[in-house]
């Protein structure tokens, strides 16, 4: 069962940082555009963004993913 619970957690934060960076692309442009940004930051950015999927509980997660299903189904 904890491989099952990974796989979920991963498919999950794979949804996550899909959905959030549709949501955010005006800003995450602005950001890349930015004189001061640099290829290096972009491995910071994604973490920071992958962060925020981990305020779900194990629950809400299967709960989002089983939607998300029903809904390409």
């Amino acid at each position: 069962m904890p491989q099952d619970s990974t796989q979920s957690q991963q498919a999950f934060s794979a949804l996550y940082l899909q959905r959030v960076t549709q949501e955010l692309s005006e800003d995450l442009d602005k950001v890349r555009n930015a004189d001061d940004f640099k290829v290096e930051s972009v491995p910071f950015l994604v973490h920071a963004l992958q962060q925020g999927a981990q305020q779900f509980s194990a629950s809400q997660q299967g709960a989002v993913l089983k939607t998300s299903e029903s809904r390409q189904g």
